[in-house]
């Protein structure tokens, strides 16, 4: 059985909104951009990390560095859930000791891909600090891992999904809540 979205609960333009305010509260803990750099998760995390990058350029005036992590290979469970996982580039052209780090994400679900993440990071340098931003977060956790920027909380049962849509790979920008096939088994 296909899987069934139940609702758009995010469009382009909420997406927008969402991405103007996660800028501006980054800078307001950050209290600027200095010494701050973004690195965002593969492959919507990157893409929202790119456009978060852009949205700071803008008030603030200077670019921030941004950075692209894989942390496939560093998850506890990628042998388990994936036969053959597919690892992408990973990006990160600058040092990362004693910077602000905002690891960028687009689902926060049960925290592995972040725990997965830190542990990628550290492979880089010994950051001052790691702040953690997603669009969304689903609840679900199973690692006490908590961000500290989120866009949308959005609760979710069991059998569903919550799907990101970005105009860099998909067909425009949305986030759909989906029931997966498993749910009406």
């Amino acid at each position: 059985m296909a899987e069934k979205i139940k609702a758009t609960v995010l469009t382009g333009d909420d997406m927008s909104r969402i991405i103007t305010r996660l800028a501006h509260e980054i800078l307001e803990k950050n209290r600027g951009s200095d010494n701050l750099v973004l690195v965002g998760l593969r492959t919507r995390g990157a893409y929202l990390a790119t456009r978060i990058s852009g949205k700071i350029e803008q008030i603030e005036g200077k670019s921030i560095p941004t950075g692209f992590l894989d942390a496939t290979l560093y998850r506890d469970d990628f042998r388990t859930r994936l036969k053959q996982p597919a690892v992408e580039v990973t990006n990160i052209p600058f040092a990362i000791d004693e910077k602000n780090i905002v690891l960028v994400d687009d689902v926060l679900y049960t925290g592995r891909t972040v725990r997965a993440s830190l542990d990628a990071l550290m492979d880089f340098g010994r950051p001052a600090r790691i702040y953690l931003a997603v669009l969304v977060d689903r609840g679900h956790r199973e690692l006490p891992i908590k961000a500290d920027f989120v866009g949308k909380n959005i609760p979710t049962s069991i059998g569903e999904e919550i799907r990101v849509k970005m105009a860099e790979i998909d067909d425009g920008d949305a986030v759909e809540l989906v029931e997966t096939p498993a749910a009406n088994e």
